[in-house]
């Protein structure tokens, strides 16, 4: 058959599903503040990988506090505006740079502490590549928060990504509990094993 032959990946998410992610009830089971709050620290520089419109990023720039910096992105540039308006709304927008990725490049290159990649790992084209140009990003020592939708992912496609997340030089350090998610804690690790 000719479906046989094609090989389907999810579409990426359009701008304008994501107020049904953004809303209070979400809070109730993916509160940004109890997730976040034990990787960020006062001063980090983090990103936000497939931000969206900000769910996370806000919560994130109060994290990170005055002295800090958020780098949001996202390959929509209607989910940019969006963000940066809630930035201008919250008065964070002085601790947010966001920046427009590819399909196939982060191409971000300043160093951060810490890297969320929240429920879009699975519409990545190459999660090799991907989780590779994440590895560069993070400095010494870096995490990196994996959460995919446990809907959507199944259990034997989170299992590959955890493989591509070893491969790529991270130590799985962890599996946070998060609401209706599969989730993963890593730590950057020099490639050579130092």
């Amino acid at each position: 058959m000719l479906f046989d032959k094609i090989k389907f990946r999810q579409p990426t998410c359009p701008w304008w599903f994501l107020f049904t992610f953004d809303n209070p009830f979400r809070k109730i089971y993916q509160d940004p503040i109890k997730i976040l709050t034990p990787y960020i620290n006062n001063g980090d520089r983090v990103v936000d990988l497939g931000c969206g419109m900000g769910y996370f990023s806000i919560p994130m720039a109060k994290l990170v506090g005055e002295s800090g910096k958020v780098i949001a992105i996202d390959m929509q540039e209607k989910m940019l505006s969006g963000l940066r308006r809630r930035a201008e709304k919250n008065r964070l927008i002085d601790r947010i740079t966001t920046h427009q990725c590819t399909q196939d490049r982060i191409s971000v290159s300043e160093q951060v502490d810490f890297a969320l990649a929240f429920w879009m790992v699975h519409e990545v084209h190459n999660s090799r590549l991907f989780l590779n140009q994440i590895w560069t990003l993070l400095g010494s020592g870096g995490k990196l928060l994996i959460a995919e939708p446990y809907l959507h992912v199944p259990k034997n496609r989170f299992e590959e990504i955890k493989s591509e997340v070893i491969e790529a030089g991270f130590s799985i350090i962890g599996s946070p509990l998060i609401g209706f998610s599969r989730s993963l804690l890593a730590k950057k690790d020099n490639k050579n094993g130092n």
